[in-house]
């Protein structure tokens, strides 16, 4: 390592020195500078480093966890903090470390600045986080300045500053606590299931595995919502990519995924009319599974659940029916705002009151409209218009 340090200017010190990890990464976790403090908890020289990817320094799990969480979230907010994974020593035993993290824009490009701790060192921890803190406030405040017009007084900014700070507080206890302490347990029970899956086991075992990876997709659902309503409440919104599609066929296969997720419920597709379309195919799955979801909930448990989808001139119209006990006219004014739930006596099903919610911003992403009717005579439908252009 003498050789590394031998080639650093004085001004590099306490940049290599320093009690934490200190990394500079491309946005796909190339590593483009690193400490000596990073390099000798791994046990490898500098040059060994450069060049190669953070995430294949990590445990398999610590992988999982950066492609599910770590890396979208990077994308989205542009900051991470107090993510807690396990890197791996050049001779093979884990290394617990706590992170913080903030995208940047250099002039070669996007960068993430990164500032590691041994998850051990708690106490140096705490203080070193609160410096890590400081600086990704400081960027964040720059940041908004750089976007203010020169004529903004002072005053505005520190107003709209703390309002970014309350939403990225927010924001960041909320995907903190769904992201880190469900989403990960989730995947390894789901993985666990799938290895189990593989096995020879009696019918007793099937059903009893059938449960368990059920009940695990179900909450990794809910977890979905949850993000999606964070997104919404710090102001950016749920986002689509259209592309083209066959709006028919994939309805269709949604359904039969659903019909796997609800085993006793008839779902029934009617189609009519076809032509060109764009949307965002993955949102569309997750608007109808939403519906349905609904459906199969407060809906009575015999009863057929149908989901039609039409064009008409310009527009495209999908509706999701059944029958069973009316939404109550009171809550029908304020059936997709969050939080808001009928009353069933399905536990099994119950949910956190956001699925309808997420229905509606997604259909406002597609620049449509969505409404329900209820009655006891006609049953209860939801019909989504959203334009073919």
């Amino acid at each position: 390592m003498s050789e590394d340090e031998n080639s650093q200017p004085g001004s590099d010190v306490l940049f290599d020195e320093a009690d934490c990890g200190l990394l500079l990464t491309a946005e796909n976790g190339e590593i483009a500078r690193v400490n000596l403090t990073f390099c000798r908890w791994l046990g490898l020289r500098r040059k060994e480093l450069l060049g190669r990817h953070i995430q294949d320094l990590m445990s398999l799990e610590g992988r999982t966890f950066h492609k599910m969480y770590w890396a979208p979230l990077m994308q989205i907010q542009g900051v991470v903090a107090d993510v807690k994974f396990d890197l791996v020593h050049h001779n093979g035993h884990s290394i617990p470390m706590m992170l913080s993290a903030v995208s940047c824009e250099h002039s070669a490009g996007i960068f993430h600045e990164m500032t590691l701790f041994k998850a051990a060192d708690s106490q140096r921890y705490e203080r070193e986080l609160l410096n890590a803190r400081m600086l990704a406030e400081r960027h964040l405040a720059k940041h908004l300045k750089d976007q203010r017009v020169q004529d903004m007084t002072q005053d505005k900014l520190r107003i709209t500053y703390a309002a970014a700070e309350d939403r990225a507080l927010f924001a960041e206890q909320l995907i903190g606590i769904v992201s880190h302490d469900l989403r990960n347990p989730l995947s390894a029970i789901k993985m666990a299931t799938e290895l189990l899956g593989r096995r020879e086991m009696d019918a007793k075992q099937v059903q009893i595995l059938g449960h368990i990876t059920h009940s695990a997709e179900r909450a990794l659902r809910l977890v979905a919502d949850l993000l999606d309503f964070t997104l919404a409440q710090v102001g950016r919104g749920i986002s689509v990519l259209p592309k083209p599609v066959d709006l028919h066929e994939l309805v269709g296969d949604c359904l039969d995924e659903l019909c796997l997720a609800f085993p006793g419920h008839t779902l029934t597709h009617l189609r009519y009319g076809q032509g060109a379309f764009s949307a965002d195919s993955d949102r569309l799955y997750q608007l109808i599974g939403n519906l349905v979801a609904n459906a199969v909930a407060y809906g009575a448990s015999d009863s057929e659940v149908t989901v039609s989808t039409r064009f008409e001139d310009q527009v495209l119209v999908i509706t999701v029916h059944n029958f069973g006990t009316p939404i109550p006219e009171a809550l029908l004014g304020d059936l997709f705002e969050p939080m808001i739930r009928g009353s069933h006596d399905n536990a099994e099903l119950r949910s956190v009151g956001l699925g309808l919610f997420i229905v509606r911003e997604i259909v406002k992403a597609h620049c449509g409209e969505v409404a329900v009717t209820s009655t006891l005579t006609t049953g209860t439908t939801f019909t989504v218009t959203i334009p073919r252009t």
